[in-house]
């Protein structure tokens, strides 16, 4: 078999058996499959009766730096901001400046965390975030002269002059009440058989959203092969279904059950539409924000879609797979590398991450943080209003907890 043909079987493998389908449920589970997609969309497109115009108030098109092609971004934005040597000296010494304050973790701010010089430019990287092409890598901090800790303390740190305020991934830490604001993404599977979520496994993950504004991830290590990080931009999908299909955009800006499996939020699921249009205002441009996850929808290893939720149609479950074939045909690859810390606008850019294979010593291991930024936050839609207040609300430095060893997050674990 060729590298080619091999790279291809890691990129899309997925080992975790599929989780049961509802009553009712179209055929589509959590790996897409192509052919399935195509023939569903033939059907459709057959029977007719599909809306040929947007929904009230949907622009024809968005412009701007947030529409961006993969084939083509590379020509016209350099993504990755490489650190010099000044600029490392001056994170080695803010971290040993945290130290010397015998400090939690969860104390690491701007303030504690100095960075003089360095500030500037990551507040000129924030607002890239959320102004420009939404995303960019970090580049130049090596992870194997630190310990986990000191890893740990300068991602936040460093993060902290990016965004101020670090959302909650858990509720409970060690079997106990906490704000988890810090999780591992590495595979554990051989450690549990209650795995809910792909982050814990080396399958591939479809595009999808994470919750809240920022998502940021810290590559401790790389996988042997596989496991690249792809991103797509949200608003290039939509000019492709503004365009071609736009009873989709109707689909996807209509009401859907999007189960809630964190069981902190007291309800199975949520009514909310997963794409929202946000008209220009005096201070703000027009906008078009998604969230969701595929997991929401078909489950995923041993987290099945609840059964009394009533199962998607046949045009959501094209929606899915559409979000999904054009978030691969318009992605990069951001040629993840150990150290390298990544930053995506989660409301315009949304992610994938091929299958990927651990060796012994090389097993790829990230950190992840969810970020919003007072000063360049786009306005939160109504109704994720209540998720986003879950996320950031009340997050203390006394209460917050930043885990130095890989867990199985609350939402993600079956025997939660």
């Amino acid at each position: 078999m060729s590298t080619t043909a091999t790279l291809t079987a890691i990129e899309t493998s997925s080992v975790t058996p599929a989780a049961r389908p509802p009553p009712g449920q179209p055929d589509i589970t959590y790996a897409p499959d192509r052919a399935k997609w195509e023939a569903r969309t033939a059907r459709r497109l057959a029977e007719g009766n599909l809306r040929t115009t947007l929904p009230q108030g949907f622009p024809q098109r968005l412009q701007g730096d947030l529409v961006w092609d993969g084939a083509t971004l590379a020509k016209s934005y350099d993504w990755t901001y490489v650190l010099n040597e000044d600029q490392l000296s001056e994170i080695n010494a803010a971290l040993e400046h945290f130290k010397s304050l015998n400090l939690p973790i969860g104390h690491v701010s701007q303030a504690t965390f100095p960075l003089p010089r360095l500030h500037a430019e990551l507040r000129r990287l924030s607002h890239e975030l959320h102004h420009g092409h939404g995303f960019f890598v970090l580049r130049g901090i090596k992870p194997e002269l630190y310990s986990r800790e000191d890893n740990i303390i300068i991602y936040t740190g460093v993060s902290s002059h990016i965004a101020d305020k670090r959302g909650r991934q858990d509720h409970k830490f060690d079997g106990k009440p906490a704000d988890v604001v810090l999780t591992h993404i590495k595979d554990l599977s051989s450690a549990s058989n209650a795995i809910g979520s792909p982050a814990y496994t080396t399958d591939r993950q479809v595009f999808h959203t994470d919750s809240g504004d920022i998502v940021s991830l810290f590559a401790l290590e790389t996988a042997l092969q596989g496991g690249a990080s792809k991103l797509a931009s949200t608003w290039r999908v939509y000019n492709e279904l503004a365009q071609t299909r736009p009873d989709l955009v109707h689909t996807l800006a209509e009401n859907w059950d999007v189960e809630v499996f964190d069981h902190a939020a007291g309800k199975e699921w949520q009514t909310r539409p997963l794409l929202f249009h946000q008209p220009s205002a005096s201070s703000t441009p027009e906008r078009v924000l998604l969230q969701y996850a595929r997991r929401y929808f078909v489950g995923f290893g041993e987290l099945p879609r609840s059964h009394a939720i009533p199962p998607i149609t046949e045009a959501q479950a094209e929606a899915l797979d559409t979000l999904h074939f054009l978030g691969e045909k318009f992605c990069i690859n951001t040629d993840f590398e150990k150290g390298d810390i990544q930053y995506v606008n989660n409301l315009a850019v949304f992610h994938a991450r091929d299958g990927f294979i651990d060796g012994e010593e090389k097993r790829r291991h990230l950190l992840r943080l969810w970020l919003r930024d007072s000063e360049n936050a786009w306005p939160t839609p109504e109704v994720l209003q209540t998720r986003w207040e879950q996320l950031y609300d009340g997050v203390t430095p006394e209460a917050s907890v930043l885990p130095l060893e890989p867990f199985i997050r609350s939402a993600s674990n079956k025997g939660r």
